[in-house]
């Protein structure tokens, strides 16, 4: 079988970059969804905050997705559910298995990938202690809690504060749980500003920064963890154990892009993002192959990871009709103080190139600088910068066409 395009996924990237594509002249579009339903994880995600950038409205998860699922269906996109991918090649063929056709093979003139991620487990940690019941990740909760019905303990502990485990402090709260403490290993939480106002101060919950989990305790059920304070390498200080009974532990420790299909592709993959290494288009080192969304690097807000999509379905779409420009090779760098930027390279001079990136740690009154070939081509004051805000600086095609090799930025 043959299609014009491909998209891996039918969650907020992969609904928004067909929408874009279709729009954009490709008509034959094929989503491709593991799940019974389109939407990906914002199904599960009702609590409100989705679209105040995009929409110009607070929307729950559902809301959100709601949105591009009925633009999908308007234009009559092709999509199929309960089908997983088994792999792609570098030659854009994608195998696919489902109960109602079976093993599928799709040769397609462009790919986008849009898998989005995947929770850090607690195995990746190696938190000392027993294995019982009442371990989950953060997200696991959430799907119980939010889809199934189901309570998933009365006394709660979290390890991490990113946005997902602070949100489900929130909502174990509202469903009637004791949430004892979030821990956070760094200096610094790792969720938005918003959220730790709205999730933990508002309900009173306590945020130990600088501590983890270093005992877990239980036969069947948890009964218990030790939590002690960390030193500047992150290992724990002697005599700063802490006690806390709970029967519940909640994981939200990261969040790592879902890549073993970009790699059995021969995708190149960033060790800072986890994710493909793109162009301003953000098609990866394989021609045709493109990735957006949390596949690509692990986003904040929603509403960005439309946009992203947008712009990459227009492109799949210019890959197709054979309107690719490649007349700049630039190297996209990280300065001092930048954990990652992506795009990672920029291939044509003649437009706007928006820049994503964070820092790597919290950082105050500082200065935000941009070089063009080693030399400074602006700078500006910033009161704080944090590695949970994602960052954002547009590039103009005036400057573009004057940089031969090199952009960085970097903090001051």
């Amino acid at each position: 079988m043959k299609r014009d395009l491909v998209i891996i996924g039918g969650g907020p990237a992969g609904l928004a970059a067909a929408v874009a594509a279709y729009d954009n002249g490709v008509k034959d579009v094929l989503i491709v969804e593991r799940e019974e339903r389109l939407g990906g994880i914002l199904l599960q995600c009702i609590h409100n905050g989705f679209g105040l950038t995009r929409f110009k409205e607070s929307l729950t998860g559902p809301e959100y997705a709601d949105r591009f699922v009925k633009e999908v269906l308007k234009r009559s996109i092709e999509y199929m559910t309960n089908a997983t991918v088994l792999n792609v090649t570098k030659d854009k063929e994608v195998t696919i298995v489902n109960p109602e056709t079976g093993v599928l093979k799709i040769q397609a003139k462009a790919i986008i990938l849009a898998m989005g991620c995947r929770e850090r487990s607690r195995g990746a940690l190696n938190i000392p202690g027993s294995r019982p019941a009442g371990v989950f990740s953060a997200g696991t909760a959430q799907k119980f809690i939010n889809v199934k019905g189901y309570s998933v303990g009365k006394n709660v502990v979290i390890l991490g504060s990113g946005d997902i485990g602070l949100i489900m402090a929130r909502r174990m709260t509202l469903e009637g749980a004791s949430v004892k403490a979030v821990c956070e290993i760094m200096p610094y939480s790792s969720g938005l500003n918003r959220n730790i106002e709205q999730c933990l101060n508002d309900f009173n919950i306590p945020l130990y920064l600088n501590h983890t989990i270093t005992n877990i305790e239980g036969n069947k059920r948890v009964t218990g963890v030790t939590i002690s304070k960390v030193d500047e390498n992150r290992k724990p200080i002697k005599g700063t154990e802490m006690h806390i009974e709970c029967d519940t532990i909640l994981f939200s420790v990261g969040l790592i892009p879902e890549n073993e299909l970009s790699k059995n592709a021969g995708v190149e993959i960033s060790p800072s993002t986890k994710g493909a290494i793109t162009d301003q288009n953000r098609m990866t080192n394989i021609d045709g192959i493109f990735a957006c969304g949390n596949v690509l690097h692990v986003h904040d807000l929603v509403d960005f990871v439309s946009e992203e999509a947008e712009l990459t379905g227009k492109a799949a779409a210019e890959y197709i009709a054979g309107k690719v420009v490649k007349n700049k090779n630039i190297e996209v760098k990280n300065g001092d103080m930048i954990s990652y930027i992506v795009p990672q390279k920029i291939t044509d001079g003649n437009a706007n190139v928006k820049l994503f990136f964070r820092v790597k740690n919290v950082v105050r009154d500082c200065r935000l600088k941009v070089l063009a070939d080693g030399k400074e081509i602006f700078a500006v004051k910033k009161s704080i910068l944090t590695p949970g805000e994602m960052q954002t600086y547009t590039l103009r095609k005036e400057t573009l066409q004057n940089v031969e090799n090199t952009i960085e930025l970097k903090v001051e």
